[in-house]
């Protein structure tokens, strides 16, 4: 991943005060790697959350799936990840979930169940495209966000509409320069499991056969 540069929140006033929330960390997580485990335990460390809870994705709206990896693998995978961590936990809420995953759904769900407040961890590339999720500027107002530096992307993007009204803080960390889909490739290519994909993912993929056909489909 290399030793890029880190972006801080040199705005005085963003960074929030988040101590005690659950950090909800969402994706696709196809598969989970390490660089999912430094963002969770970064923002669960810098902010004083109480807990994160990954949320694998059902029927991801912005992404195709391989036809031979099941929700049910991504969240095993994910759950077999996070075993070593108590302060992580995974919720199927969009795994048994009927339809597209929409983030919006979710953190409606969920702010009832948690009266100590609701953040949300995302990778600053994916905030980025906020407008093409379901009712962006209702999800902007619903919670904090909490963004993982993604390389080349400046804080200074985050000022203008429709971030400028959103509550945001950043996590001071190395740019995350690692992606599901480079590993896919890699699996794919014949190069093996990469060393960024914890031991006990790696043996699931191994043992379940995971990402040896390229054919995508939306639901699984």
């Amino acid at each position: 991943m290399g030793s890029p540069p880190v972006i801080r929140c040199a705005l005085e006033g963003w960074n929030l005060n988040l101590t005690g929330r659950i950090g909800l960390f969402g994706g696709t997580f196809n598969p989970l790697h390490s660089a999912h485990l430094l963002v969770a335990e970064a923002a669960y460390e810098q902010f004083g959350l109480s807990q994160v809870i990954f949320i694998p994705s059902g029927i991801p709206p912005h992404k195709e799936i391989l036809s031979d990896v099941t929700r049910e693998d991504r969240y095993a995978m994910v759950k077999l990840a996070i075993a070593e961590f108590p302060h992580f936990s995974v919720s199927r809420i969009e795994i048994d979930r009927d339809g597209p995953s929409y983030t919006i759904d979710t953190i409606r769900a969920l702010q009832g169940d948690y009266p100590q407040g609701l953040c949300f961890i995302v990778g600053a590339d994916l905030l980025l495209q906020i407008e093409t999720w379901k009712e962006p500027h209702e999800l902007l107002a619903s919670v904090p966000f909490i963004i993982a530096p993604r390389d080349g992307i400046e804080m200074d993007r985050f000022l203008v509409p429709p971030f400028d009204r959103a509550r945001i803080s950043f996590l001071e960390m190395d740019e995350v320069d690692l992606s599901s889909t480079w590993v896919r490739e890699q699996i794919m290519s014949g190069g093996g499991i990469p060393d960024c994909v914890p031991g006990s993912v790696a043996r699931y993929i191994e043992e379940h056969g995971l990402y040896q056909y390229r054919e995508p489909v939306h639901a699984n």
